[in-house]
């Protein structure tokens, strides 16, 4: 069953069950919209996966079947994007 993790791996931010914001590869690392579309470009840091929308589970299902209380988070966020590691080198 998916995991429906809490939160964005990169930026921790909230991602709960029902959020349209999370994105997901196929190992069910967890992403927000801004980090998976600003710094990874589509394309999750650790497996190489392409992210997609998570599925959202129907709330009488999300009774029966809570999402994942436990909270991945790499503590040097996401990697920087290539654009944004050229302007800081400027």
């Amino acid at each position: 069953m998916l995991q429906l993790r809490p939160n964005c791996e990169c930026c921790n931010r909230d991602l709960p069950a029902d959020s349209a914001e999370a994105l997901i590869c196929s190992f069910e690392c967890t992403f927000c919209r801004d980090c998976a579309d600003q710094r990874l470009q589509g394309t999750c840091p650790n497996c190489g996966g392409e992210l997609l929308p998570r599925p959202r589970r129907p709330a009488d299902k999300l009774q029966r079947y809570p999402a994942s209380g436990e909270r991945v988070h790499v503590p040097g966020g996401c990697p920087q994007t290539v654009e944004s590691r050229g302007a800081s080198n400027a």
